[in-house]
């Protein structure tokens, strides 16, 4: 990259290309979803870019996804938000905190794999403890960063810690 004498790379040159390309995509793919379910004007354009990107920027594929997740979303977060006193006991396990960011900015979440307790507060508890934990993970994160690194440690981790429902459930959330 020279800067100083003014000259444009080739690399460059691509990525603003590519810049302008999302940010169509994006155009059109705000005004497809808005068609379908409004709420979509309180959605950010660096959101539906995400998805455009998971999508390979497929506005059709993206977008049948966003819908997705804006119904799931409403279904498991029904007030637009979690409040901690509606998962208690999952709290209280102390199984999971925020670190900082590292070297790319990128927001660091540590779990404790031998805290969790499959037993107290149910499935749903669970399920309403890991969409907390994204939720507040991506209010963290600064504009255009797009990921987060996680850090488990699985020290004293056994069988009695082992809860095969809560993981396919979290992983089903990971997946909308």
């Amino acid at each position: 990259m020279e800067e100083s004498n003014g000259i444009i790379t080739e690399e460059e040159e691509n990525a603003t290309e590519i810049n302008e390309i999302e940010q169509s995509k994006v155009r059109l793919m705000r005004a497809f979803v808005e068609r379908e379910d409004p709420s979509v004007k309180e959605v950010d354009d660096l959101m539906i870019r995400r998805f455009l990107r998971a999508r390979e920027l497929d506005i059709e594929k993206a977008s049948t996804l966003f819908l997705k997740y804006l119904s799931w979303r409403r279904s498991i977060i029904p007030n637009g938000f979690i409040s901690p006193s509606e998962i208690p006991n999952e709290l209280a396990q102390n199984k999971l905190f925020m670190q900082g960011v590292d070297k790319q900015n990128r927001p660091i979440v540590v779990v404790f794999g031998a805290r969790h307790k499959p037993y107290k507060g149910g499935l749903e508890e669970f399920k309403r403890f890991v969409a907390y934990t994204l939720e507040r993970i991506c209010a963290r994160m600064p504009a255009g960063q797009e990921k987060f690194v996680s850090i488990a440690d699985l020290e004293g981790w056994g069988y009695t810690n082992s809860d095969i429902r809560g993981y396919l459930a979290a992983l089903s959330i990971l997946q909308v």
